[in-house]
This record gives C-alpha cells, structure tokens and sequence, in this order.
C-alpha cells in the first residue's frame, strides 16, 4: 500500500516534471556566482562586452551553456555564447561587425578581433512546430522567455545562465546539483527530445565522454531503441557532429561511449569500419589517443589527417584486395581511396577540401617507399609531406609492416644534408604492404632479319 502510494506521487511528479508546459514555467534558483567557486575572471572581454552592451540598451543577456558549465567544472571553456530577449535584428543594430547566420535556428555571430561571440535570441515552447515525417523540428525560429528557453535546452548542465555583469547564475533546472554530481541528465522526456533532434543522442555520448560524467537513466533508456533515427539526419549536420566529437580532446573515450549505447553500427559507415578486424582498431585507437595527446598538449590538428587515419584500416584492405587480383600499384591504392569514401557519402558529407587532403596523404605513403636518388628530396617539398610522414610514423607507430621504413625517413628528415646521401646509399628495400606487388615486364626487342 504504502509502495504504491509513494509510487503514485513520484510518478505524478515526474510525469509534471517532463510535462512541457510546466517546464516552461520553471522558477530559477539564483545564486551568487563568485559564492559557489566561479571566477568569472575566466569570462573572456568579448563575452563581458557582449552581455554589458546588451544590457545597457535594455536587454537581458547572459553567458549560457558549455561556456558556463566548464567555469563551473573549473575548465578552461573553448568559447562563449549569449543568450538573450534582443531579437537578431536588434543585436545586429548594437554591434558593428555582426552578421546574422542559420535558417532553421538563426543566430547572431558577434566578432571581437578573432574572437566571435554567438548570440542566440530566447526561443519558445511551440506546440505545433514544423517537423519532417519522423519528428524532427525543421524550423525554429519563434523567440520566447528565458524560461521557455531553458526548457527547450538539452541537457541541464548546459541551461545555466549566468550574469556576469551582475554575478548572479539561474538555474532552472537543478543543472548545479547535476553538475556536482557529475550526471548527464536530459530536460523533459528524452524519447521526445532525441525524436525532436537525433543528434542529442550522439552528444550525449560526447559529454557523458569528454566530462566523464554518468549519463542518467532515464536520459540513457531510449538511445537504442531510437538510433535509427539518425539515418534521417542530414549528412552535413552529421558530418559536423562527428568532427566535434573527434575534435574534443577525448575522441577515444567518446568513440568507446558511442559503441556502449549502440550508436556505431549501422549508422555511420566510418564508425562501423573502426571495428571491423583486430588490427584496424588498433590502428584507430593509436590515432585517437594521439590526437587526443596533442589536444591536451594545445597543438594544432588536422581534420583531413584524423579523418584519413580513420579510414585507413578499409582503404589498407581495399587496397590489399586489388593488389592480390593483379592491379598496378598506386593505382589499386587511389581505387581502394575512392571505394571507401563514395561508402561515406551516403551518411556522411566530408567536404572536398578534407577528401582532397585524405587522398595525398594516403598517395604518399607510396611514395616513401622510393628512398633512392633525388625522390626523397622531391617527396620532402610536398605541401602535405608533413602530414605524410606523421602518417607514416602513425602506421609504425600502430604495428603495420613498415617499422623499418619510418625509422628511415626519421632519421632523414633530421639529418643534414651531407648525412642524407649517405642514407640513400643504405635506403631500405621497398616493403610489400601485405600483398603482392606487380613487376614491370622488359619488353622483348625483335631485331629485322636482314
């Protein structure tokens, strides 16, 4: 009786909890943001003059989401974004070098020498917005109140909104008591959150990784039951999705959450090939963990080198397979390269720029096979040599066949001149990549018979 009882009254509560309308009208807590351990010396000046220029012409405007949620994890946030009651056009008329971007969700870019500030206006709870056939919302233009904006975030850790004019942090959904309790938990019910945008699915793989937080239970239940929804996302947005999730300094923890909650198969070709044999994930997680090193280490990456390591274990195969059936060399590899990029296309939009990048680096490892005469010195003015012999260093690096290779190249990108035509002299015979190798046949001369 008493179970029952008490199981009425948290379902009504929970059910009041996840009821939109309700949500929409949630109180905040305020508190004192210097009080609870944020330095809002952390805000950066554009952010500061962002909100201050906003709010001394009328508005309301304060620093919100992951910018808020890393000051308060004690994190060095990677930008800022304003949220505010302005409409677009308003925030244009208040800043000189302002442009407005988007058509599905508009947005202010708001720029301060490098820096750029994206200023988002309030949206609205709709109950009739317009969605595709499966749920997604199309359009989302219809400007609101903070609360109603609140409510319409993802997660609560990143609905906190933050005055850093007046020191103040609302919180409307107990996104500090998540946040202190490292938990990953969705506003609203989340089968109808990840229906409204699929991609909330994959960045909750991303946070729960890159914060190592735990994903809530209710936030977790409907993931693989609703992962098909993907497949109705645009390439694009996917692609873009994916570049974030690779870029985040975790890349190896947030593939690894990807293929806990059953994200990976199916869905994105390059995820599926990561797992596809032994030696491949090997290769990916050496990749990762590299990428994710130099991240941490505040180097610069490069999206084509990540995207073309990624996608090396199928191209190494494809390449293997054309080599075994009698086809030349170099090009078997660029059929292999074009094989597995037009599988990608389907599901995932790499921009020219990326698959331009991803067919020199992977061309070249051919060419560090030529350690004789000027082919070196050639190979070393090549705008991409860079990002080449990292790759090479990479497969080594991994366990391919080509420890010997490397070791070569290594010392000859770090010799001096003299010390180079000594290293040709003992260059390295030409490995076989795992698979036979044409030879070029002499063609017979036939002498005229006098």
């Amino acid at each position: 009786m008493i179970r029952t009882w008490l199981g009425r009254i948290f379902g009504r509560a929970a059910k009041a909890q996840d009821d939109p309308k309700s949500l929409a009208q949630a109180k905040p807590q305020v508190l004192c943001a210097s009080a609870i351990g944020l330095d809002l010396s952390g805000v950066s000046q554009a952010a500061m003059r962002t909100c201050e220029t906003l709010q001394q012409a009328g508005f309301e405007a304060f620093v919100v989401g992951g910018g808020v949620r890393d000051l308060l994890l004690g994190r060095r946030p990677k930008d800022f974004d304003v949220a505010t009651n302005a409409t677009p056009e308003q925030v244009l008329a208040h800043f000189r070098r302002a442009r407005s971007i988007g058509r599905r969700f508009q947005i202010v870019h708001v720029y301060f020498g490098r820096e750029l500030i994206e200023v988002s206006t309030f949206r609205a709870m709709q109950a009739e917005a317009e969605t595709d056939a499966h749920g997604r919302v199309l359009k989302d233009n219809v400007w609101g109140s903070q609360q109603e904006d609140a409510a319409r975030r993802d997660f609560t850790v990143n609905a906190l909104y933050l005055d850093p004019i007046g020191d103040q942090l609302l919180d409307y959904h107990e996104g500090y008591r998540d946040l202190q309790a490292r938990t990953l938990r969705m506003i609203g019910d989340p089968a109808t959150r990840y229906r409204e945008d699929p991609v909330r699915m994959l960045r909750v793989a991303r946070f729960a990784a890159k914060l190592g937080f735990n994903i809530e239970a209710q936030t977790r239940a409907p993931i693989a039951a609703m992962a098909d929804l993907l497949t109705h996302v645009p390439a694009a947005r996917l692609f873009d999705e994916l570049l974030k999730l690779l870029t985040s300094g975790h890349s190896l923890a947030c593939i690894q959450t990807l293929r806990t909650e059953g994200l990976h198969h199916g869905l994105l070709p390059l995820l599926d090939g990561i797992f596809a044999s032994d030696a491949g994930e090997r290769f990916i997680q050496q990749a990762l963990s590299n990428t994710d090193a130099r991240i941490a280490a505040d180097k610069s990456i490069s999206p084509g080198f990540l995207l073309a390591a990624l996608l090396w274990p199928q191209v190494l195969a494809a390449w293997q397979t054309r080599l075994a059936s009698g086809e030349h060399n170099t090009p078997a590899l660029m059929a292999a390269a074009d094989d597995v990029l037009e599988q990608q296309s389907d599901r995932l939009a790499i921009q020219k720029r990326f698959a331009a990048d991803m067919r020199e680096i992977w061309a070249m490892q051919i060419r560090f096979e030529r350690c004789t005469g000027q082919a070196p010195f050639r190979l070393m003015e090549h705008l991409r040599f860079r990002a080449g012999f990292d790759f090479l260093l990479l497969r080594a690096q991994a366990g391919e066949d080509c420890e010997a290779l490397a070791s070569w190249w290594d010392s000859f990108v770090q010799a001096d001149p003299l010390d180079r035509e000594d290293l040709i002299q003992r260059a390295p015979q030409r490995p076989s990549s795992g698979a036979r190798r044409n030879t070029r046949r002499r063609r017979r001369v036939q002498h005229a018979s006098v």
